[in-house]
Order: C-alpha cells, then sequence, then structure tokens
C-alpha cells in the first residue's frame, strides 16, 4: 500500500513526498526526476572535458567552456581564504586575451602532470546552476630556466544552464584546506 503521501508515477511506481520527490505545484514532474542525477552527471562531464583540455594544452577547447561572463578571482596564495585579499589577473572573460595567455604558457611550459579529482557536485532545485568542488594538482616547467609552477589546491567551479547547455561562469583560485575542518 503506498504511503499516504505518496505522489502517483506513470505505471505503479511511487514516490512517498518530502523524500527527494521533485514538484512543480505539488505534482511530480518525471523532467525534474531526471534532472538532478542526468545534470550532475554532465557537470562531471564538464570537469573531466576541462581536465583533458589542459592535458592536451588545448587553448580553444578550454574557452568552449566557458559562460560569456565568465569570472575567475584567484587568492594571492592557497592559504589566503578571505576574498578580501583576492585579484582579477585575467578580468571578466575574453575569448582572445583568454585563448592568448594560455597559448603563451603553453609555449614556455611543459606539463609535467595534471591530476584533478572531483570531490562533490551540487546541482540547484531547479536544475539550472551548480558547482563542482576540485581538487587540482597541475604542474609545469619552464621550458627556458626549469623553474616550477605548481597549482595546487581546491577550487570551486560554478556552471550555468544556458539552452540546455552547461557552461563554467565562474571559478575560485586554488586554496588549500589540508588541516582545516
Amino acid at each position: 500500500m503506498p504511503h499516504d503521501n505518496a505522489l502517483k508515477l506513470t505505471g505503479s511506481a511511487t514516490i512517498p513526498n518530502g523524500v527527494g520527490a521533485p514538484q512543480h505545484n505539488g505534482v511530480f514532474d518525471g523532467a525534474l526526476a531526471q534532472g538532478p542525477l542526468m545534470s550532475e552527471r554532465e557537470i562531471r562531464a564538464m570537469v573531466d572535458r576541462e581536465t583533458a583540455a589542459w592535458d592536451r594544452q588545448d587553448a580553444e577547447a578550454l574557452v568552449s567552456l566557458f559562460h560569456p561572463d565568465m569570472v575567475w578571482p584567484w587568492p594571492p596564495d592557497a592559504k589566503s581564504h578571505d576574498p578580501a585579499s583576492w585579484v582579477f589577473p585575467q578580468g571578466r572573460y575574453s575569448r582572445e586575451r583568454w585563448i592568448t595567455g594560455w597559448q603563451e604558457l603553453f609555449r614556455t611550459h611543459e606539463l609535467v602532470h595534471n591530476v584533478r579529482k572531483t570531490v562533490r557536485v551540487v546541482v540547484s532545485a531547479e536544475g539550472d546552476g551548480g558547482i563542482a568542488v576540485v581538487d587540482v594538482d597541475t604542474l609545469w616547467r619552464n621550458r627556458t630556466d626549469n623553474s616550477l609552477f605548481h597549482w595546487k589546491g581546491r577550487a570551486c567551479k560554478g556552471y550555468t544552464k544556458v539552452h540546455q547547455e552547461w557552461l563554467l561562469i565562474f571559478h575560485t583560485g586554488l586554496l588549500d584546506y589540508a588541516g582545516r575542518p
């Protein structure tokens, strides 16, 4: 016997209200039922596409992931958790400027390793926004003097869904959370 507060789905399945059943105006919404899980998979795929683009050193593939209003604030170092000290080294997204900057990085530096782990993905109840928390360990070696340029820490990547496509709209610089609760 279904719960008294259950929603009837197509066929014989029921989901009790209040147990994560997506609703619109109190009525079960089958499209929303598939949305959050599908959206989480899509955001994880976006993180994987970004990682692959860095691995290939493909600036065109990187910028294809960004919303035109993308912003990317950076802390001055990985221990600066207070955003009052953060900077905008690249400004608001500019396809040409960002491609040029990354192509210069790729020309002057060799990628030693690029290890990324998606820690968590959260999608809004509306299914139109989400974040991915990603641990990044990317090491570059300068081709001229062999000096190392290390990106290491945790990022929060914000995504927005526009016309059924997920795009990266903000990305925090990398922060070190070692020893923090």
